[in-house]
């Protein structure tokens, strides 16, 4: 790859460090470790940046690590207007609206007050760091070999190089993970027996700045929520446990289209509209809802970040803020035991393990599933009880009046002192 000699961890401060995946959590890494007087190389196994998904959100101390960055302005040029969650029946109407919580107190509702769609996030990040951090596309590590002074990256094109560090930011599925748990472990998954697919398909005139979320008989949601002009996202969502469903996500995207249009074929409401829409869009994505649960974060010189390392999954609203606060702790600890590697990365499970086991623990699969009913009759009940709670304004209320969100009260750390670039 052709990046320079390796510096050594116990002669100076300065390390080399290789990340593997070019996500959120990949890159608000690299920008606080370049900050720290470290050199950085990113590489992504896309051919350039993945400025591509769904919308996301910020809650709690993600947004704090934001703000850390000096990036909470920016970002905030780029939210989604989304005031708020409605849910409707299978004729449109609207039975029930939990507004976003504006008003800087307690927690976020189920709509955050910071709505960003994750390529603007991806692209935010990449500004902020691709004058100081190397990036590669269209390469991944195939794999790597360490022992006590360095780790051996060897890459997909043939290359290979030295560096004092390796972090996995690789996402739910991480390659990285697999390679240092020990051989035979099953991959870490917290199953829930809940699956979710989304694309874009054009916005009609009724698609407002609410979202829409609606349920129909067999465990099916769908939501529709409005980002841009001339865009609208869906989600179709299914309680499902058949080995078929948790299979169909490694199958090639146009059998995942079959099976997804299979499952909700006259579903009602606006059925018909997304999955004509689904049949030629370019943004189809499909996923088993899962968490990540490992107590390895790290193995010699080589860490987990983000997802890799603790994926809690779309449910506990807190995906991409524990990622971007991951990376913060992480970068963090390196920063500060630039030459105790061993320490550094001890800090960083012992310092956000805490954080991370209670934004999981939100994550209920038994509350979700209430939420998905599978008869009518219990969609009718779940309409009926969050009218009657929105009616009488208590989600707001509680919102409101909480003490914190959903990372509970653990604090974000003090970062150590930063070199100016």
């Amino acid at each position: 790859m052709g990046i320079g000699v390796m510096t050594s961890a116990s002669g100076t401060r300065s390390l080399k460090v290789l990340v593997c995946g070019g996500g959120i959590a990949g890159q608000a890494t690299a920008y606080w470790l370049v900050r720290g007087g470290h050199r950085v190389v990113v590489v992504e196994r896309f051919p350039a940046l993945r400025a591509t998904g769904a919308q996301v959100d910020l809650r709690g101390q993600g947004i704090e690590a934001v703000e850390a960055m000096g990036l909470l302005d920016v970002v905030k040029s780029k939210l989604v207007d989304e005031a708020g969650v409605a849910f409707v029946d299978a004729q449109g109407k609207t039975r029930a609206t939990i507004m976003a919580n504006t008003s800087g107190q307690g927690r976020q509702t189920l709509t955050s007050e910071y709505e960003i769609m994750r390529g603007d996030l991806v692209r935010i990040l990449n500004d902020a760091t691709k004058n100081d951090v190397d990036y590669v596309f269209g390469t991944s590590v195939d794999r790597f070999e360490q022992d006590e002074k360095k780790v051996v990256a060897y890459f997909s094109d043939g290359s290979s190089d030295a560096f004092d560090l390796l972090i996995g930011a690789d996402g739910q599925g991480s390659r990285v993970r697999r390679a240092i748990l020990p051989a035979g472990t099953p991959e870490p998954y917290w199953q829930m027996g809940i699956h979710m697919s989304y694309w874009f398909v054009p916005r009609i005139a009724s698609d407002s700045n609410i979202r829409d979320t609606y349920n129909a008989p067999g465990g099916r949601m769908i939501m529709r929520r409005s980002h841009h002009p001339d865009e609208t996202q869906v989600y179709f969502v299914l309680r499902e446990t058949s080995e078929e469903a948790s299979a169909i996500h490694r199958e090639p995207v146009e059998r995942q289209k079959e099976f997804w249009a299979e499952r909700f074929r006259g579903a009602g409401w606006q059925t018909d509209r997304f999955i004509e829409g689904m049949e030629t869009t370019p943004s189809f994505y499909s996923q088993e809802v899962v968490q990540v649960r490992t107590d390895t974060w790290s193995h010699g010189r080589v860490a987990l970040v983000g997802d890799a390392a603790h994926c809690a999954s779309p449910y506990s609203g807190m995906g991409v803020s524990g990622g971007l606060v991951g990376a913060y702790v992480l970068a963090g600890e390196i920063n500060r035991h630039p030459t105790d590697l061993p320490r550094a990365l001890a800090n960083y499970d012992t310092t956000l393990r805490p954080f991370v086991d209670e934004v999981q623990a939100t994550v209920k699969p038994r509350l979700l599933r209430l939420g998905m009913p599978m008869s009518r009759f219990g969609i009718n009940a779940f309409l009926a009880v969050s009218g009657l709670a929105t009616f009488l304004r208590i989600p707001d209320l509680v919102a409101r009046s909480s003490k914190e969100d959903r990372g509970g009260d653990w604090q974000l750390p003090q970062s150590p002192e930063l070199r100016v670039r």
